[in-house]
């Protein structure tokens, strides 16, 4: 299965196939170079799905080809090729697995331009930390059964480091709705009542089963992520290449136990 997704992935960094399965109808645009959308007008880009995809990389090395030393990545771009979500399955007694989703949002999943620092280090580690751009999207997904998932895909402070083939890091995950969401009764984080007005006169919302409820949780988690370099063109200074990231979904402000989403897709950036 795992050879399945790479081979589908490259397939896609070659500029072939659609991308998600969202974006799977008839006229989605050929992936193009950095330098082919560029050249592109507003007009040109505007509903064609372009502005979701990260550049290709026409020519360069099938490898990592930049000698040792400092650079700052620039143009970090992350477009999902799958979201699956690990849940109940649908057949009898059977474990949680991950399922396959169906989208359930726009087209505006992909993170683009971020930047940070990247090194090369004499052994050929590299390291790279993740330090501003659009690093988060909300998205929300729904399962075979109906249940829909929504979660905050992102790789905010992001620290990665491993050999080029595989190099992998944490990053935050903060809060889906963030503290100044107010929910129906007026509860926030940061705003609004701290809890219900009418359960404190009963007693009831020190109850265990509705203190989750009761008392917003705006903490942030944490998700995992592993690159892969696939191509690289140093005259140019642009990588491209494959990754998979593990991060929980939304906890409705702590009510809701988050589920396992895992995100797969292509990256590219220019190093300088």
């Amino acid at each position: 299965m795992a050879l399945e997704i790479l081979s589908r992935i490259k397939y896609l960094l070659n500029g072939k196939g659609s991308n998600h399965m969202g974006a799977s109808a008839e006229g989605v645009p050929k992936r193009l170079t950095y330098d082919e959308i560029q050249s592109k007008t507003y007009m040109e880009v505007k509903g064609s799905g372009t502005a979701n995809q990260c550049p290709t990389l026409d020519g360069g090395a099938e490898s990592f080809a930049f000698k040792p030393g400092k650079y700052n990545a620039k143009k970090f771009c992350l477009e999902p090729t799958s979201f699956t979500v690990k849940a109940e399955s649908v057949s009898k007694n059977a474990p949680p697995e991950f399922q396959n989703t169906k989208l359930m949002t726009r087209l505006t999943y992909t993170l683009d331009e971020i930047e940070g620092p990247f090194e090369v280090s004499p052994d050929g580690t590299i390291k790279f930390e993740e330090k501003d751009g659009i690093d988060y999207a909300a998205v929300t997904v729904q399962l075979p059964g109906g249940e829909r998932v929504p979660f905050l895909f992102t790789i905010k402070q992001l620290a990665a480091s491993g050999k080029p083939e595989n190099f992998s890091g944490e990053f935050l995950v903060p809060s889906y709705r963030g503290t100044s969401f107010l929910d129906p009764k007026g509860r926030g984080g940061s705003t609004g009542y701290d809890n219900a007005v009418a359960l404190p006169a009963g007693g009831r919302g020190d109850e265990e089963e509705l203190l989750k409820e009761n008392i917003k949780n705006t903490a942030s988690s944490t998700g995992k992520i592993t690159l892969s370099v696939t191509k690289s063109k140093p005259e140019t200074g642009e990588i491209i290449g494959v990754f998979e990231s593990l991060q929980p979904s939304d906890t409705d402000l702590g009510a809701k136990t988050p589920k396992d989403v895992k995100i797969q897709g292509i990256w590219y950036a220019q190093l300088e």
